[in-house]
């Protein structure tokens, strides 16, 4: 079954969106940073469950764009959500083919927003 990761560093948002995916059925890991999915997705027995990463856009060290970045280089048709409270911040994933999403967003809305990249069934935004 393949599985969704999480990269954030807010550790309360994290287990919230998990608990939510987890509830339909989901198979979900967390990151806590862009290092961290990073060194996750270099182990190939693991990045090949992965069909979807959902990231945050402000985190310390690595930010969701360069993290996006180096993601593109590794996989670069690996499905992405990018989900930040900044409107101005969709622009800066133009180049890497992500859906962006807007925070807050309800839990049907992120239920629907994945199963539909599961299925393939939505366009890429940025």
């Amino acid at each position: 079954m393949s599985q969704i990761l999480l990269v954030d560093d807010n550790a309360i948002q994290a287990a919230t969106r998990k608990a939510i995916l987890t509830r339909t059925g989901r198979r979900v890991l967390i990151a806590e940073s862009g290092s961290e999915a990073l060194r996750v997705l270099a182990m190939e027995e693991v990045a090949t469950q992965i069909a979807l990463i959902i990231t945050d856009h402000l985190m310390p060290g690595m930010n969701g764009p360069e993290f996006v970045r180096r993601l593109r280089q590794m996989i670069p048709e690996m499905p992405v959500v990018v989900l930040s409270g900044l409107p101005q911040a969709e622009a800066e994933y133009e180049p890497y083919d992500v859906v962006f999403r807007m925070k807050p967003l309800l839990p049907d809305a992120l239920i629907r927003l994945v199963n539909e990249l599961l299925d393939g069934s939505v366009a890429q935004t940025a």
